[in-house]
């Protein structure tokens, strides 16, 4: 999700960006975000500390969210600083909220839906871009609606969650994320 949120954000910004800064900032996120979170998966998974890839498991969740925790920061610090994009730094601050407030319900023991919190994440991010550069997006916003029902209805379908697992895990993707508006907008 927030390499998606990010390839958004460089279709619908009316700001210029040179084009190899867009494809530094976005090798970069799919890197951090997605290449080295998947090769600590496979890693967790042969130690056994891992056993399902949906982290059915409450107590499998936490090392996963420290290491995502983990790579977010580095995303914020070193790749989307607010001097290069002030919009995708507290698009990312918000997912370093939402991963925080999964791995303090983690320890609460319960679990969450992050597929809703990421989904709802980039939603509501894309919500905040329609306002702030005053854009009409209101088809892509309803095709991620759309998409923000399908993944419920999947996760419900294939009994990974229950509702108020999935309610709260939308909680959780949208308030930082909003919360941020004030930040930004």
């Amino acid at each position: 999700m927030p390499l998606a949120g990010a390839l958004i954000y460089f279709f619908i910004s009316p700001r210029y960006t040179p084009e190899r800064t867009k494809r530094l900032v976005l090798l970069g996120i799919l890197i951090i975000t997605v290449v080295i979170p998947y090769l600590f998966y496979l890693l967790l998974r042969n130690l056994g500390w891992v056993t399902h890839k949906d982290l059915t498991d409450i107590n499998e969740r936490k090392i996963p969210l420290y290491l995502c925790i983990i790579v977010t920061y580095i995303t914020i610090v070193k790749i989307t600083p607010s001097s290069i994009s002030h919009e995708l730094y507290f698009f990312f601050m918000g997912v370093l909220g939402t991963l925080i407030s999964c791995l303090f319900l983690v320890y609460m023991n319960f679990k969450a839906s992050m597929h809703m919190m990421g989904i709802w994440g980039v939603t509501t991010f894309v919500i905040g871009l329609s306002i702030h550069f005053q854009t009409n997006l209101i088809v892509l916003i309803e095709v991620l609606i759309m998409c923000v029902g399908a993944v419920a209805t999947s996760r419900l379908y294939l009994e990974r969650h229950s509702v108020t697992e999935i309610v709260i895990g939308s909680v959780i993707g949208i308030l930082p994320q909003f919360t941020l508006f004030s930040m930004w907008l």
